[in-house]
């Protein structure tokens, strides 16, 4: 005997609520609109203004999400708290797939050993989805500073304490830390001067600060111009973007890395195939923009949603550490 449509009916229904009972079916309410993902407009905020590499690389992306899964992929920039508004944003909305985050090393992996009082842990409330680009930061200097390679900077350095002034993005941003690292590391004191996004890099160009780690995309074309000297980049390994620059670990600092890397994050309780469907389109997407990221930059690297998970609790540890070195804090 074959079933009616109704008694099929009721043991869909009755066989999806034991699902549910059992853990088995994530409670979102989607049922079969998971299998639709995205059936409208997917906001994508950045924490950070419009123009940053956030931006550029989260629009890149999403412009190739947009033509391969056929809705509209929309930039939403939510800067202020060196990242912690936009990115708290996203961890209050709903975890439906149609919020989601591009977000960096800071509000992931450092803000919290920083900023005093933070209602949400990003690493528990955020779902890390892939991993776009490592963006290496790269120590430049204005011309007039009389040193061609690394080897006579550290050496300008040293014999010059507590001359050099470095700029940066904010107290506790990666451009920060870097330069206190490699300050620290070479034993001469230096002069921070933070600032509010690109004034730093104004000032750098202008030959009011004396050097800088800089991400890449943001000062390349300077580079490239000779407006600045580029030295050494801070990654872990040569940048394809800068093939000729060596790193800092390579040139007699063992273990130097603290460059910048940024990446899909969606809210917690986001449905597990949304969270693999995007994965897969990212995937899939990078290499189309392999050759415009290095040109600009960026190195893609993809992945899965486990492997940027490991990452960014590594890079926890090893921020907070950092941080509290520093003495670097925000109220």
């Amino acid at each position: 005997m074959h079933p009616t449509r109704e008694t099929a009916r009721i043991s869909r229904r009755q066989i999806g609520a034991y699902l549910l009972a059992a853990g088995l079916l994530p409670a979102t309410g989607l049922g079969h609109a998971q299998d639709k993902w995205p059936a409208k407009p997917v906001k994508v905020v950045v924490a950070f203004t419009a123009g940053g590499t956030t931006d550029l690389l989260a629009r890149a992306v999403t412009q190739k999400l947009s033509e391969k899964l056929g809705q509209s992929f929309i930039i939403d920039n939510k800067p202020g708290g060196g990242g912690n508004i936009g990115t708290e944003f996203v961890v209050r909305a709903p975890a439906d797939g149609y919020t989601l985050i591009v977000n960096s090393v800071g509000p992931i992996a450092v803000n919290q050993s920083l900023y005093k009082g933070m209602n949400y842990d990003p690493l528990v409330d955020l779902v890390p989805v892939i991993q776009i680009a490592d963006v290496p930061n790269v120590l430049v200097v204005h011309p007039s500073v009389p040193v061609k390679n690394f080897d006579e900077f550290v050496a300008y350095v040293k014999a010059n304490p507590g001359k050099l002034s470095y700029g940066s993005t904010g107290v506790g941003t990666s451009s920060h830390l870097s330069s206190y690292m490699l300050s620290q590391r070479i034993g001469s004191e230096t002069l921070h001067v933070p600032y509010k996004g690109a004034n730093a890099l104004n000032d750098l160009l202008a030959g009011r600060l004396q050097f800088m780690f800089a991400t890449i995309p943001s000062v390349i074309q300077h580079i490239k111009s000779g407006k600045l000297r580029a030295l050494a980049v801070s990654s872990d390994k040569t940048s394809r973007s800068l093939p000729g620059i060596p790193t800092v670990a390579e040139k007699g600092f063992p273990g130097f890395a603290a460059g910048s890397w940024f990446g899909f994050f969606a809210p917690k309780g986001t449905p597990a195939p949304v969270i693999a469907l995007l994965n897969k389109s990212v995937n899939e997407a990078l290499p189309a923009l392999e050759e415009q990221m290095i040109r600009e930059g960026a190195d893609p690297i993809g992945g899965t949603p486990e492997q940027f998970g490991q990452f960014t609790r590594k890079e926890h540890e090893k921020w907070q550490k950092i941080v509290k070195d520093s003495g670097a804090t925000v109220d």
